[in-house]
């Protein structure tokens, strides 16, 4: 397996942490076990606890072979845990390609909209222009619907990278969204292929990428395929490799980190800071 390019540490502001909350059936890692709002709730406050600044709630999954959730049932699950969230002032996060979810989510005070096809479908663009919510865009080699199985050449994926968000974020700013309510997030796992090489590159240009677009950057390698292929570890076991890659993410510049352990990445975080900042001997 070809390794990345090395890339020099970028010293900087710590990553602001997204804590994932999945009220669905079927995620990959933590299926049915917030379903239930209580639960769910109190998943997030937990979050919070552990140092989120911000909980994203995912209504639907979206890996390979995730069952289709429509818009109804998403408002249904979203509806109880984001006015309670909403209603303690902590900001949230909701991640769907819908855009009747996304205007629903607008409506109950979301601070985030994360899409994974990135807003394809201009008819929601009067709203987000509308809308004070941040728009996290989000690039897949899929381009629409979940995740897909694929295997891709690492070495095409800066430039298709850079094309799709060359075109999304003409068309967004055209539509009178301004650059400062966005956050790209190049994709990783499935996103990008199942071989894991794609994301390795993905995480080693973060600090290019910033460069080029001069925007902040979102990643989420939690729990992500590419470090089960990596290591030969499953979802649940796969905390040192989630930490590993989030870590070097954030010392490569990474504006936001979106994990399921909030815990572990802000003790991390801490600890890095420390000793960046310690003096020599």
């Amino acid at each position: 397996m070809r390794q990345p390019e090395t890339v020099a540490p970028v010293a900087g502001p710590a990553p602001r942490l997204i804590g994932i909350v999945n009220i669905t059936e079927d995620s990959f890692s933590d299926g049915g076990r917030y379903l239930a709002p209580a639960d769910a709730v109190a998943h997030a406050l937990q979050l919070r606890t552990d140092g989120a600044d911000i909980i994203e709630l995912g209504p639907a999954a979206s890996h390979p072979g995730s069952r289709p959730v429509d818009a109804a049932e998403q408002r249904r699950r979203l509806s109880p845990v984001l006015d309670r969230l909403a209603a303690e002032g902590i900001p949230v996060s909701v991640d769907t390609l819908h855009p009747q979810v996304q205007r629903f989510a607008i409506a109950q005070g979301a601070a985030y909209l994360n899409d994974i096809q990135g807003f394809p479908d201009p008819a929601i663009y009067p709203a987000l222009a509308a809308s004070a919510c941040q728009l996290i865009v989000m690039h897949s080699v899929q381009r629409t619907g979940p995740a897909t199985r694929v295997v891709t050449e690492p070495a095409g994926i800066p430039e298709r990278i850079g094309q799709f968000f060359s075109r999304r974020l003409a068309a967004l700013e055209a539509a009178g969204i301004g650059r400062d309510r966005i956050v790209i997030d190049p994709g990783l796992g499935y996103f990008l292929g199942s071989n894991p090489e794609p994301s390795l590159a993905v995480l080693a240009g973060i600090t290019r990428l910033k460069e080029t677009l001069g925007l902040p950057v979102l990643v989420s390698p939690s729990r992500k395929s590419f470090l089960r292929t990596i290591t030969g570890k499953d979802a649940p076991h796969s905390g040192a490799a989630t930490l590993a890659a989030e870590i070097f993410a954030a010392w490569q510049g990474a504006d936001y980190i979106r994990t399921h352990d909030v815990a572990a990445i802000r003790d991390a975080l801490t600890v890095l800071g420390a000793l960046a900042f310690s003096p020599s001997p």
